[in-house]
């Protein structure tokens, strides 16, 4: 993924709750990552989501943290803070216990990507607290790619005629 977005010049930069920093590692551990890895916010606290990242406090305190529209603003706040082309996020409930009503496993991911382009997926995940917070990495990063290689597919689809 991370030679995709090196090869097409664009960067990504990362805004983390529940995985405490764990996106940012994983794509840190491959060699060249700052050719397109522009950095990471570790928003673990719910105001930072609002003061770093931008995402709206009302929602904040009417939905809590652990939410789909939230993690589109986390995604949203820190590709424009940090000057990237792609922002991804992660923010949900690793547990033991249930957070804003939400149970252990729920897990809101999201891209944020070019001129408005974006996904967002909400998990249900089981397992430990460590494997709920991997599978949210593996997740999040699965989301970027399948927007990488759908962006690739649509550029490919129109130099082709639509055929």
């Amino acid at each position: 993924m991370l030679g995709v977005l090196a090869e097409r010049g664009q960067t990504v930069a990362v805004a983390e709750s529940l995985t405490g920093g764990l996106v940012a590692a994983e794509l840190t551990a491959v060699p060249g990552a700052s050719t397109a890895f522009r950095g990471s916010v570790t928003a673990y606290a719910t105001e930072v989501k609002h003061t770093v990242l931008g995402v709206g406090e009302t929602l904040l305190a009417e939905r809590g943290a652990v939410d789909s529209e939230v993690a589109r603003q986390m995604a949203a706040g820190v590709r424009t803070a940090l000057g990237a082309d792609w922002g991804i996020a992660t923010t949900g409930v690793a547990g033991p216990e249930p957070q804003d009503g939400r149970p252990v496993g729920t897990v809101c991911i999201a891209v944020a990507g070019l001129k408005g382009t974006g996904k967002v997926a909400v998990l249900r995940l089981n397992g430990t607290r460590a494997e709920i917070r991997r599978e949210s990495v593996r997740s999040v990063l699965g989301l970027l790619l399948d927007e990488l290689l759908g962006s690739v597919r649509a550029k490919d689809t129109e130099q082709n005629g639509g055929n």
